[in-house]
């Protein structure tokens, strides 16, 4: 699938590109990442093969990532062309509570310095990046709404955020009229699935598009661990090996029996179909249910030229369903309860299905069958 083909993000107008331009790795700020040499190599690459969705953060190396983002956009002049997403959340001035979360004052005040780094008036898509378990949603939701009466955001979402925060957002939007949100930006790949128990069936009932980060689980479904490591790589700049002591909680823990099964699985796809490694675990990602994009992060352009090129031989059902089982998720309550063998005793032992087969297109980001038309021989006679 190319890159100039282009899907609605959620319930949205908003058209971007299956595979989006992460730049967490443009800047040396964090000591590691890409050089602005690099970097520009990478934006000019995506540009070129018709991608249009672009990801940053207040966050990401200290701002220069946005500052490099800003540069590089306005010397090539593709600022209506570009999908541009940023967020907000992280504190930027120690010692001051209010230059950081999730409240009207810091959403305000982030935005206006993403703006500057930028060198633009507006961003498309504007994204609470992190739950900070204080600000209502009531508040998080008005003052979204409110910049984009402004015209200072185009659109608005969520990032890593509780499954029911995200729920109660939107349905405040959507009871009282006010913009309603159109992204969720998880963790998602072979190695973390648990979104598919809540935010997944949650995304396509209220209209989120999903955006995975992390399909290749920090480096892990790259192929450069192996059992017995302890998570640095080669030049040791991985990134597991830089998140190690726990600075960043969610990245723990990714060196375990069951995801060394799933990175032995994908390597025996791999080399059976001619693919790399991180082909295979995109790709996967990229074609699961609510998925709108998945976002590249690579540090070199070797790796992001590799990874452009993970819908260049569509995987056969046979095989995703390999994937599927591997990394398969284990059963849970109350979803155990779910189960068709479980609706018998509610149901009756009759179907559930309240419509036919056809019905309605029940697929995200899909586009819509084109009608055919046929002339009319009875009018022409």
């Amino acid at each position: 699938m190319p890159l100039d083909q282009y899907f609605t993000l959620g319930r949205s107008g908003l058209r971007v590109s299956r595979l989006a331009l992460g730049t967490m790795t443009f800047g040396k700020d964090w000591g590691w990442g890409a050089d602005e040499r690099v970097s520009r190599a990478m934006f000019d690459r995506y540009l070129a093969v018709g991608g249009n969705f672009i990801d940053t953060a207040d966050l990401y190396t200290g701002g220069q990532s946005e500052s490099l983002l800003g540069g590089f956009i306005a010397d090539v002049g593709v600022r209506d062309r570009v999908v541009l997403t940023t967020k907000f959340t992280y504190n930027a001035e120690s010692g001051n509570p209010n230059a950081g979360g999730n409240g009207r004052k810091n959403i305000v005040r982030a935005l206006e310095g993403s703006l500057r780094r930028l060198k633009t008036d507006y961003v498309d898509l504007y994204l609470l990046h992190t739950w900070d378990r204080v600000t209502p949603a009531e508040e998080v939701v008005r003052t979204l709404d409110d910049l984009v009466a402004a015209g200072k955001i185009r659109h608005a979402g969520l990032s890593d955020v509780p499954a029911w925060y995200a729920s109660r957002i939107q349905s405040l939007a959507q009871a009282h009229g006010l913009h309603q949100l159109v992204n969720l930006q998880l963790q998602y790949s072979l190695v973390e699935r648990n979104i598919e128990r809540e935010f997944v069936p949650l995304a396509q009932e209220l209209g989120y598009g999903i955006t995975a980060w992390s399909p290749l689980a920090m480096g892990l479904l790259s192929g450069k661990y192996r059992p017995g490591e302890t998570g640095g790589d080669a030049s040791g700049e991985g990134r597991l090996q830089l998140f190690k002591d726990g600075a960043i909680p969610a990245l723990e823990d990714k060196f375990t029996p069951r995801n060394f099964a799933i990175v032995a699985e994908v390597e025996r796809i791999a080399k059976a179909t001619g693919l790399s490694m991180p082909q295979v675990a995109i790709q996967w990602t990229a074609r699961q249910p609510a998925i709108g994009s998945v976002i590249l992060g690579a540090r070199t352009l070797e790796q992001f030229e590799d990874n452009l090129g993970a819908f260049d031989k569509p995987l056969p059902d046979e095989i995703l369903g390999r994937l599927d089982d591997v990394s398969a998720l284990p059963q849970q309550f109350p979803y155990s309860f779910f189960e068709p063998t479980h609706q018998v005793g509610i149901h009756g032992g009759v179907g559930v299905g309240d419509k036919p087969a056809g019905y309605a297109r029940p697929v995200w980001n899909e586009p819509a069958p084109q009608p055919v038309y046929a002339p009319d021989t009875k009018a022409a006679a």
